[in-house]
């Protein structure tokens, strides 16, 4: 076991891939030679050479249409797109090829990329380095969607899904690159800083897709939530002295709904936290299927708590982020109902 902040965790899970299967590369902006805007790749290139950890233009579309070539061809491509908010060009290709590759093909072909992106705010980088996109892929059949919110399932969950035979978007929350987190950050986490967060293990090992984690157990209500925000809702639970089961469901596609079903129909109270906008967001889907799986045990209205559905605002960072107060009132509401 080792001491590591996630962005250590991603790094590890990294270099053993590439270590273990020589058809897996890493690629994407500024990885290479410099590391990685947040260095979660520094030092590969040194260790794999440039044909195994390079550089590319800053071109999203040709960086995972690269990656989705290359699958094809046989090699397991693990890129990084700079942040989440720089996807859109790529999307197409994600969702027109990637997805499609193994039913088009009718299963000669499947499409083995990661997709790796960070995600959310926390560092005041404004409209353009803070969106939550997962709505947009959870949509989309044919990916797995992963969001990890600790550095142990960072690492066990990235390996698993450069192991995994289908395209994958790994979204990693920066506000807990760097840790510790305690759900009341009212400043960003500098990028660079050296904290460590968790214990991992050293070697390799998986954490499995699709499978949620009870973070807090409780017989009160149920938050189901996911990154970040598994945090926050822990600190609102603790301040509000509500006995809340709190749910960390690490991969929004597939679901894990057994997990959900059996700790709502125990507690009868739901409440739902994500740090992206409240409309059309993956919240919605968490409620209808609460309502649709678990009716007859709900003894209140499912809550959720969520951004603001506005463009986002710079220099309202903190006041946009569901934090223990927001994520608190809606448990007291929830409890009263």
């Amino acid at each position: 076991m080792a001491r590591m902040t996630m962005i250590e965790a991603i790094r590890s899970a990294l270099d053993i891939s590439m270590g273990r299967d020589p058809k897996v590369v890493v690629f994407g902006e500024d990885v290479g030679y410099f590391g990685g805007v947040f260095r979660c790749t520094a030092g590969l290139q040194q260790k794999y050479g440039v044909t195994r950890c390079f550089d590319t233009p800053i071109s999203e579309l040709g960086i995972v249409g690269t990656a989705i070539g290359m699958a094809a061809y046989g090699l397991r491509p693990c890129v990084e797109i700079q942040f989440a908010d720089y996807v859109y060009p790529a999307y197409d290709q994600i969702v027109s090829e990637a997805a499609r590759i193994r039913y088009r093909s009718n299963g000669q072909f499947t499409c083995p990329i990661v997709v790796r992106m960070p995600t959310g705010g926390g560092i005041f980088g404004g409209q353009t380095h803070s969106q939550s996109p997962e709505a947009l892929f959870t949509h989309v059949c044919g990916l797995k969607v992963v969001v990890p919110s600790n550095p142990r399932d960072a690492k066990g969950l990235l390996i698993a899904s450069i192991e995994d035979p289908d395209p994958v978007i790994f979204l990693e929350p920066k506000r807990l690159y760097n840790g510790p987190f305690d759900g009341h950050h009212e400043q960003p986490v500098t990028p660079w800083s050296k904290h460590p967060l968790g214990d991992v293990d050293d070697g390799h090992f998986t954490v499995p897709l699709g499978k949620a984690e009870i973070r807090r157990q409780g017989s009160a209500v149920t938050v189901l939530t996911y990154g970040t925000m598994v945090h926050v809702a822990e600190a609102a639970a603790r301040e509000t002295g509500i006995d809340a089961e709190i749910i960390d469901l690490r991969t929004l596609l597939p679901l894990d709904l057994d997990c959900i079903v059996e700790s709502v129909s125990k507690t009868g109270r739901c409440v739902v936290v994500h740090e992206a906008t409240l409309t059309s967001g993956f919240g919605a889907e968490l409620a209808a299927l609460v309502q649709e799986h678990c009716f007859y045990h709900l003894e209140a209205p499912i809550a959720r708590v969520t951004g603001w559905d506005t463009p986002y605002p710079h220099a309202q960072e903190w006041d946009y982020f569901p934090g223990p107060a927001r994520v608190g009132e809606a448990l007291v509401r929830t409890m009263e109902a």
